[in-house]
């Protein structure tokens, strides 16, 4: 478990602020969940804002899933109940402790929290939040994947084209037209690498067995993530593990480290978000526990701003992957921290040097 040591004896409060945002996206957004509704074109989130009574501060950011029954709705309701005073930089863990003590799950708002709380306390000590956890991080080593949503095959190759600049492109699948979608991908981009998504799409370890084999006939698919609901019987995971032709990693299956056993029976590696995990404390918890058991690893992410993303940037040398390509996909992002040119991440143009790294777009 991830131990902080305090900034001082002396333990500062909070106040607390927080508001919605609609991050306004480039093209529709569609995964096997809602393609059949034409996906969405906005995606609110709401960030949040941290200040203790010593002059410090800190920044998060909630982006909640209705696949685990979150929205912006349910943030802001779960923020109201928070009584800032049991807030403080100084002990995030018993300040965790008392954000799960008002309601169970909730944690895209309790990521948001997180964030913020990490901000203020390394920001205090002057430290990036990769510095404070000793990890680092290694300017151009980490690249994340591109992710191309579920649309009409004109509209991929659109898509693919103008993701050209990009080395890794992630495909989402789960509709009738996923053979006629990877053939527009490939029509524009033949070799390059791929990573397929199927956000719980095929309901039988039969029906996933036989698209994973039509996949790995491209030659250039690297993995795929969630075949089949997380709700299926372990034992339809083992056997499709046992019989996939490719890396298959868990994505909605795994959301916090007691999760990483299961996991290692059922797949190859794990998708951790923070907006799953419940912040930086929850994913890095995830992560270790998920190499501890042998499994790859990957951070993940909705569609979010640069908060989150720079936050899960600061994990990157814990992971084998990186799929954070969120506020790539947007166009209205309010802040500015780590960046993605051609995929590559990086702080080195980060205005920050403490805390999240993270400023204000000006």
């Amino acid at each position: 478990m991830l131990i902080l040591s305090p900034v001082s004896d002396l333990v500062s409060t909070v106040k607390i602020k927080f508001w919605r945002f609609d991050l306004k996206l480039t093209h529709q957004w569609a995964i096997s969940s809602n393609a059949a509704t034409g996906g969405t074109h906005v995606y609110p989130v709401v960030f949040l804002q941290l200040a203790g009574d010593d002059g410090r501060s800190g920044l998060g950011e909630a982006a909640p899933c209705s696949r685990y029954s979150e929205t912006a709705d349910t943030v802001l309701a779960f923020l109201k109940r928070v009584e800032s005073k049991r807030l403080s930089f100084d002990d995030i863990p018993a300040s965790m402790n008392y954000l799960d003590s008002i309601a169970p799950g909730n944690y895209a708002a309790k990521t948001a929290v997180n964030l913020a709380l990490w901000d203020g306390f390394t920001r205090k000590l002057g430290q990036p939040i990769y510095g404070h956890l000793k990890l680092g991080f290694t300017e151009g080593r980490h690249v994340t994947s591109f992710s191309i949503g579920i649309d009409r095959p004109e509209i991929i190759r659109k898509k693919v084209a103008d993701a050209e600049a990009y080395p890794i492109l992630k495909l989402k699948v789960g509709s009738p037209t996923d053979p006629q979608n990877l053939a527009a991908l490939r029509a524009v981009a033949p070799t390059k690498t791929v990573r397929v998504d199927a956000n719980e799409a095929w309901t039988t370890k039969e029906e996933a067995l036989r698209n994973l084999e039509s996949l790995a006939a491209d030659g250039h698919i690297e993995f795929i993530e969630q075949p089949m609901p997380a709700s299926s019987k372990p034992e339809d995971f083992i056997w499709l593990k046992q019989r996939s032709p490719l890396p298959l990693f868990g994505d909605e299956s795994y959301h916090h480290a007691n999760d990483a056993a299961l996991c290692a029976d059922c797949f190859h590696g794990v998708n951790v978000k923070l907006v799953k995990s419940g912040g930086i404390s929850g994913a890095y918890d995830a992560l270790q526990a998920a190499r501890t058991a042998g499994l790859k690893t990957m951070i993940g992410c909705m569609i979010e701003s640069s908060v989150l993303i720079s936050a899960a940037a600061h994990l990157a040398e814990l992971t084998d992957h990186l799929d954070i390509d969120g506020n790539l996909l947007i166009t209205n992002d309010p802040y500015v921290g780590a960046t993605a040119e051609k995929g590559m991440l990086s702080f080195a143009k980060a205005a920050e040097k403490a805390g999240l790294r993270v400023s204000p777009k000006s």
